[in-house]
């Protein structure tokens, strides 16, 4: 009987021990991907090609918008509702290029 019990707790620990180990790895290995300060330095439409917001929630502590540039650089820029050009700059890229004229 005594065994029984014994084998029955190692089982319960070493269980317990492995989720523990495992859910504080899968934490430990999550880098976030975070602008840690903004430009106003203007990007040129010609050059961007997609955009994603980065919300104060979570890993990454300050709003922004983050561009992807045809070359695949990232350039953090203000949140759209701190700087008007940001917000002119979304409405081109969902807009998507215009049609040249003659063409």
């Amino acid at each position: 009987m005594f065994s029984n019990s014994l084998t029955l707790w190692a089982g319960v620990v070493l269980i317990l021990s492995i989720t523990l180990w495992s859910s504080t790895t899968a934490q430990s290995d999550v880098a976030a991907d975070c602008c840690l300060t903004t430009s106003n330095r203007r990007i040129p439409k010609r050059v961007v090609t997609s955009f994603t917001i980065q919300t104060g929630d979570g890993p990454c502590k300050i709003p922004a918008t983050v561009v992807v540039t045809k070359r695949g650089f990232k350039l953090c820029a203000p949140f759209p509702s701190e700087s008007l050009w940001v917000t002119e700059l979304i409405d081109y890229i969902i807009s998507g290029p215009k049609p040249k004229k003659g063409t």
